[in-house]
């Protein structure tokens, strides 16, 4: 595994700052009272004791969200597991996955591959397929830019002649479906996304590294193929991915199917995006007999059938089909669902709206008094095919003007492309389960740490301070493809944990 000296700090003060968590009880109190590590009461306690070594990162971080998972990978007790099933996580960081507001607001999970083995830091795309990572870079992302990427860590570059256990793919090989000439030839992939960014070089198979999730934890090597990303261009040389995309949809040559293939896992897998920014991915989870269902339609990525909408207490008849995408930050719906959802969810809110400004994607925006400090909106669900209720669990962004909370706006964008998009804001606070073997997708409420709670998402909802994001800008229209989670939404910044909370400068919104 690659080393670092932030990663080394982070290990050496770990426990110390949970001993500190552990000591802060109410004396009058009948049980603990439980503090986040970070919190300001353990930073109060830590610096009036001296403890040497401990330090607070900023939240939204790199070291901030990967010190938790450090911590979380420990308490192996909190995982989403189900005992019935074999479930398999990276045994880099465990199941673990974590958003870093400066690396795109993305969420990233820790990959080991080949012999030895290499660390990378993948985002997570449930729209595509195939896993790769920058190799014998002609042009790559720097693996080491503090000014552009706000993170103090160093990426890795692969390469199949320092692995051992490497070998890149031939024409001939079964896994190779693209256009090659010559049986003996190396066989390529390229892959241009929405925003026009795009990654190419050639198939490689080798060791990626997993860890059972159970009492034995034992390793599993498991034979994958990936790319070799020689090429990156657009926003892969920037702040998104730079060291390189995790592919989770349906094709042959992506991480789950292969897994499933090999026996390894039943083939489902689950995600969950907690308030907290840190969410899990579990490989082979099927989920539980509490959670709802919706068939998914046969296809290789995630679409299921809706048959409603409902906003507070007005219900709508509809039926349309959405993808369902765990790296589109916001949720796209076309006409006339769009403007059905968005009239309604104005008709039952109080504030004003503004007119539309040409800096934002959202139409649907209202100004917050000064004084104003909660935020009160209708519940918002989706009746799927079966008659089970997708909530969204995240409908709204603050709009932060000079750190101060402007306005907030409905994060639903009018679709211009002719389909519908369940985007990441309408996933947060679930346990989603992506059951390709029955062809069912489930979900249930969750704050990704216990197996499943009855959390609410009722209003009103608090206004937070401003975390430092810019606005994400609706997909490209991709000439009638479904999206491929590969559009500039997904690579620019997104959102923060509950409520997306943006930065702009006044001129830019008043």
């Amino acid at each position: 595994m690659a080393s670092s000296p932030v990663r080394d700090g982070r290990r050496l003060v770990a426990l110390r700052l949970v001993l500190a968590a552990a000591i802060l009880v109410e004396a009058d109190a009948v049980g603990l009272e439980l503090h986040h590590r970070f919190s300001i009461r353990v930073r109060e306690w830590a610096e009036a004791q001296a403890v040497a070594g401990a330090w607070w990162p900023e939240k939204g971080t790199a070291e901030y969200y990967t010190s938790l998972a450090h911590h979380d990978r420990a308490l192996r007790g909190r995982f989403l597991a189900a005992a019935n099933y074999s479930q398999l996580a990276f045994a880099a960081e465990g199941n673990v996955t974590f958003q870093i507001s400066s690396l795109g607001f993305l969420y990233y999970a820790f990959v080991e591959l080949g012999t030895p083995k290499q660390e990378f830091l993948v985002a997570l795309d449930t729209g595509s397929h195939l896993l790769w990572v920058p190799c014998d870079c002609l042009q790559c992302a720097p693996t080491y830019d503090p000014n552009a990427y706000g993170v103090n860590m160093t990426f890795n570059i692969y390469s199949p002649s320092n692995s051992s256990t490497s070998r890149k793919l031939l024409c001939s090989d079964s896994m190779c479906q693209t256009t090659c000439t010559g049986a003996g030839s190396n066989c390529p992939y390229g892959v241009t996304y929405a925003d026009n960014s795009s990654t190419s070089g050639v198939l490689v198979e080798d060791t990626l590294y997993l860890v059972a999730e159970d009492t034995s934890a034992r390793v599993v090597e498991a034979p994958i193929v990936f790319g070799c990303g020689r090429n990156q261009t657009g926003s892969f040389l920037g702040g998104g991915a730079p060291d390189g995309l995790l592919g989770l949809a349906m094709g042959k040559i992506a991480v789950p199917s292969v897994l499933a293939s090999r026996g390894l896992i039943p083939d489902s897998f689950s995600m969950c995006f907690g308030d907290d920014g840190i969410g899990r991915l579990d490989f082979g989870d099927k989920g539980s007999k509490q959670q709802q269902e919706t068939p998914l339609h046969r296809s290789d990525l995630y679409v299921i059938g809706l048959t409603g909408m409902a906003v507070g207490n007005s219900a709508m008849a509809a039926s349309f089909r959405a993808f369902v995408d765990s790296g589109t930050s916001f949720t796209y719906l076309s006409e006339p669902m769009y403007t059905s959802l968005a009239q309604t969810f104005d008709s039952q809110v109080p504030e004003k709206r503004r007119p539309p400004n040409p800096n934002l994607p959202f139409d649907y925006c209202y100004d917050l008094s000064p004084s104003q400090k909660s935020v009160s909106f209708p519940e918002i669900y989706f009746t799927t095919q079966g008659g089970s209720r997708f909530p969204a669990s995240d409908p709204l962004i603050m709009i932060y003007v000079q750190g101060v909370p402007s306005m907030y706006c409905l994060a639903v964008i009018n679709s211009t492309f002719g389909f519908n998009i369940i985007g990441e804001n309408f996933m947060a606070g679930l346990r989603v389960v992506f059951d390709r073997e029955r062809l069912v997708l489930g979900w249930e409420n969750s704050d990704c740490y216990s197996s499943t709670n009855n959390m609410s998402r009722s209003s009103p909802v608090s206004l937070r301070s401003p975390t430092s994001a810019p606005v994400a800008a609706p997909p490209a229209e991709p000439g009638g493809s479904p999206p491929r989670r590969s559009d500039s939404s997904r690579l620019s910044a997104m959102r923060s944990p509950f409520l997306v909370v943006m930065s702009l400068l006044s001129m830019a919104i008043l």
